[in-house]
């Protein structure tokens, strides 16, 4: 029995020793963020120690280093010319130490964490019920729920005036956002993907506008353009039948029917840089698109700028024309159900979605000209990196496909979307 003692006392302590070594090695995934005074610079970081000598890459740059004695020091050449120094100590699952740039005479933190492995587990459903609502894009506002890439959230919004689905004011107007969800292992850098599966009305009114905005007309026919007493512009939408109609008609408008197409106005990620903006904004980060396509079954792509990218939904939509010449569509509340996923890298300059029909690239400016500039570089980008196309092969494709929608014209940026069908791409090779 002493014997046997002896025996499970060594295998203990060699299982002991085992799960040390495995703990102290440098060796594997890591998020690394090299500070510069207020501004952090997360990437991806992945190690490999061979004896002392420690190697790898942090983003597509190579780490090129020592490990002794639970500390690292290494030099990694940043955009390919910059040499900065590493140095810090392995505390279990964290790095902690300095980073020393080029021409600089201060030492900035440096920090890193090992990337937790993906989930191996079945993707999870998540019923959220929001409380309160929020009325900027920001990485400063706490995330109400953390999901991981192939999980799906159910959830709802407020119309764009704060108002729910039973007609209960629940916050102030301008576009109330619901979230934001934190996707676990999202970094600055990332493509967050958001698949919206169902998009559903919840009520049967929505609020809109009665004209047109000045700065999407000429100023002759503003300042000539007649005043129209006592119209409504509210509308009652039959659900069960498909269509919307203006609740108090005038004689002319009495037929006057719509096809219901749900949409969301508002999809976006935390901008970067810890900048904020307005519900009511649109940019690189998404935002307030505005874009009648984004509807169920759609599938969007978004730059993640922020740890845990941090998305935001709302300003829900029964139906909006192109430009959302109004300055409201037929602004109501919704149902909706998404779910997300991460790609490691490859962040695109603005959002990029597709449907089954098309392919459809953002542009997003303080013009129109330069907004369909951007809308086309973004296509061209998508299908050079996707298809392998150089810019002679794109030219053919876009020069006898393109398709362009004017998405938004009325808040503070212009969408323009650029849009190739998929069927003029079904003889390429992916």
């Amino acid at each position: 029995m002493e014997i046997m003692s002896l025996r499970h006392c060594s295998l203990i302590f060699l299982c002991f020793v085992a799960a040390a070594q495995s703990v102290v090695t440098p060796s594997g995934k890591w998020v690394s963020n090299l500070k510069y005074f207020a501004n952090n610079n997360y990437d991806r970081m992945e190690l490999e120690l061979t004896g002392t000598k420690l190697v790898g890459k942090l983003g597509n740059d190579s780490f090129d280093g020592t490990f002794r004695d639970g500390r690292i020091e290494g030099v990694v050449k940043l955009y390919g010319d910059e040499l900065v120094t590493l140095r810090g100590e392995l505390k279990g699952d964290r790095i902690e130490g300095t980073v020393t740039y080029v021409g600089e005479k201060l030492d900035f933190p440096w920090e890193a964490y090992r990337e937790a492995p993906k989930s191996a587990g079945v993707p999870k459903t998540h019923v959220f019920e929001p409380t309160q609502f929020e009325h900027y894009f920001s990485d400063a506002i706490a995330p109400v729920l953390h999901v991981s890439p192939g999980d799906t959230v159910k959830t709802w919004s407020v119309d764009a005036g704060g108002t729910d689905a039973k007609g209960v004011r629940r916050t102030s107007g301008g576009n109330p956002l619901t979230g934001p969800f934190y996707v676990d292992g999202a970094i600055p850098g990332d493509t967050l993907v958001v698949h919206l599966n169902r998009l559903r009305l919840n009520r049967d009114s929505a609020i809109s506008s009665p004209l047109i905005v000045n700065s999407a007309l000429n100023a002759g026919y503003v300042a000539d353009r007649k005043k129209v007493s006592d119209y409504d512009a509210d509308w009652k939408l039959d659900r069960e039948g498909g269509f919307a109609s203006l609740q108090k008609p005038t004689e002319t408008m009495n037929n006057y029917k719509v096809p219901l197409a749900p949409m969301l106005g508002c999809v976006g990620v935390a901008p970067g840089g810890g900048n904020r903006f307005r519900s009511g904004y649109l940019g690189s980060f998404g935002g307030n698109m505005d874009y009648n396509q984004v509807r169920e079954g759609v599938t969007i792509y978004l730059p993640v700028s922020a740890m845990g990218g941090l998305l935001f939904v709302g300003d829900g939509h029964a139906l909006q024309g192109a430009g959302e010449l109004t300055g409201n569509a037929l602004e109501t509340s919704m149902d909706i159900e998404f779910t997300v996923d991460l790609v490691k890298g490859g962040a695109p300059r603005f959002p990029r979605m597709e449907n089954n029909e098309f392919l459809m690239a953002s542009g997003i400016a303080g013009s129109l000209d330069e907004a369909f500039r951007q809308a086309t570089t973004n296509l061209v980008l998508w299908l050079e990196k996707d298809y392998k196309l150089n810019p002679a092969e794109v030219s053919s494709v876009l020069g006898t496909a393109m398709v362009y929608d004017v998405a938004e014209v009325v808040d503070p940026q212009v969408h323009v979307v650029a849009k190739v069908a998929k069927t003029r791409l079904a003889g390429l090779k992916r």
